[in-house]
C-alpha cells in the first residue's frame, strides 16, 4: 500500500515535503526526484526512486523519465500518487492512472492566478485530481487546498547589527542571476560571514566563495543561525526561510533580463509582501538598510496546521491487463 511522492528537485520538492505530514499519506511512502545534493539531504533516511534531471519543457528528458519509472509499479504496490510538479510529475502520473491508482497532482505555490503548462496538462488527464495552493485558481477542474504561507506570522524583534548573512540563488541551471550578486556583494557589512549559494550565476571576480549547491540539512542550519537571508523569489528558499524563523528578502528574477523564462517570481515576492512574510526588492533597489529591516523581524508558525484531505477519491484498479479503470460511483 505505497504513496509515491513526486517532485522536481527546488521549490517543488520543499513545497511537498512540507505538506506531507498533513496529507495523511503513512510511512508506506517512495519518493521520486532527481539526485542533487540539496535533495539526498533533505530526504535522508527515507526510501528515495532517484529520477533523471527533468528540466522544465525538456520532451526527451520527460521521455526517459516516464521509461525509467515504469519499474515503480511493478516494485511497489502502489496505491496513491501524489505530486507538487512540474515536468517529473508529466512522467510518472499519467502512467498511475493508465493502471487505475488514485492520482493527486498539487499546483505549485508560485501559480496564483493560473495553472502551469504542467498542471494545465494533467488536468486533462481523465481521474486526476488537480488541487491549488491558492484560492484565485479555484475553479474549473481546480479545488483550493490550502495556501502554505498562511501557516507563518511575522513580528518585530530587536534591531541587531548584521554579522551573518545567507544567499540563495536557487539550483536551476541556465538562467544566471548576476544582476543581483553584482548589487549585493558591495551591500554586505565589513567582517559579515556569507554563504553564498548561486546556482548557476556567474559569480567571477566578486571575491566571495560561490557555492554551486549546498545540502538541504546544512543550508537550513546556516539560515538558523543568519542575521539576514537574500534570496531569489523562488518557492523553496522562502519556504525553508520561514521554518526557520527569517522573515527573508525576496528579489524576483526577471524574464526581461533573461533570468527566468517567466515573471512568476514577481507573483511569488508580491503574495509574501503582501503576508508582511518578506522584504520584496528588484535587484536593483536592493540598499543596505534592507538588510537591518530584514534582521529586525522574526517568524513563528503555527504548531499544529489543520490535515489536508486529498484522498477519498479513489478509483478502482483494473482487474486485467487492458481493462478500462472505473469511474467511482460509476
Amino acid at each position: 500500500m505505497t504513496t509515491l511522492l513526486v517532485a522536481n528537485d527546488g521549490g517543488h520538492l520543499m513545497q511537498l515535503h512540507t505538506l506531507r505530514p498533513r496529507l495523511g499519506v503513512g510511512d508506506d511512502v517512495v519518493w521520486v526526484t532527481p539526485r542533487t545534493p540539496q535533495t539526498e539531504s533533505l530526504l535522508a533516511g527515507e526510501r528515495v526512486h532517484w529520477a533523471l534531471p527533468c528540466p522544465p519543457r525538456d520532451t526527451r528528458a520527460l521521455a526517459r523519465n516516464a521509461l525509467a519509472c515504469r519499474s515503480l509499479f511493478a516494485d511497489h504496490d502502489v496505491t496513491l500518487v501524489v505530486s507538487t510538479g512540474a515536468a517529473l510529475a508529466l512522467a510518472v502520473l499519467p502512467q498511475a492512472r493508465l493502471r487505475g491508482i488514485e492520482t493527486v497532482y498539487i499546483e505549485s505555490a508560485t501559480r496564483l492566478a493560473a495553472p502551469s503548462l504542467s498542471g494545465r496538462a494533467l488536468a486533462m488527464v481523465p481521474g486526476i485530481a488537480t488541487f491549488s495552493q491558492s484560492s484565485a485558481l479555484a475553479r474549473g477542474h481546480w479545488q483550493f487546498l490550502a495556501s502554505p504561507w498562511e501557516l507563518y506570522e511575522t513580528a518585530p524583534a530587536v534591531e541587531r547589527p548584521v554579522r551573518s548573512m545567507v544567499v540563495s540563488l536557487g539550483t536551476q541551471d541556465g538562467y544566471g542571476f548576476r544582476r543581483l550578486l553584482d548589487r549585493l556583494v558591495p551591500l554586505v557589512p565589513e567582517g559579515a560571514e556569507v554563504l553564498w549559494q548561486t546556482g548557476g550565476t556567474d559569480a567571477s571576480g566578486l571575491g566571495i566563495d560561490a557555492r554551486e549547491r549546498v545540502p538541504s540539512e546544512e543550508m537550513a542550519s546556516a539560515i538558523r543561525a543568519a542575521d539576514v537571508v537574500v534570496a531569489h523569489a523562488g518557492t523553496g528558499i522562502a519556504l525553508m526561510a520561514l521554518e526557520n524563523g527569517k522573515c527573508p528578502i525576496l528579489v524576483p528574477r526577471r524574464a526581461m533580463h533573461g533570468e527566468h523564462v517567466d515573471d512568476h517570481q514577481l507573483t511569488i515576492a508580491l503574495e509574501l509582501a503582501l503576508r508582511d512574510l518578506c522584504i520584496s526588492r528588484d535587484a536593483d533597489s536592493l540598499k543596505a538598510r534592507d538588510l537591518v529591516a530584514a534582521a529586525s523581524r522574526t517568524v513563528t508558525k503555527v504548531s499544529d496546521p489543520p490535515p489536508l484531505h486529498i484522498s477519498g477519491l479513489r478509483i478502482p484498479r483494473q482487474r486485467s491487463r487492458g481493462a478500462p479503470a472505473q469511474a467511482a460511483g460509476a
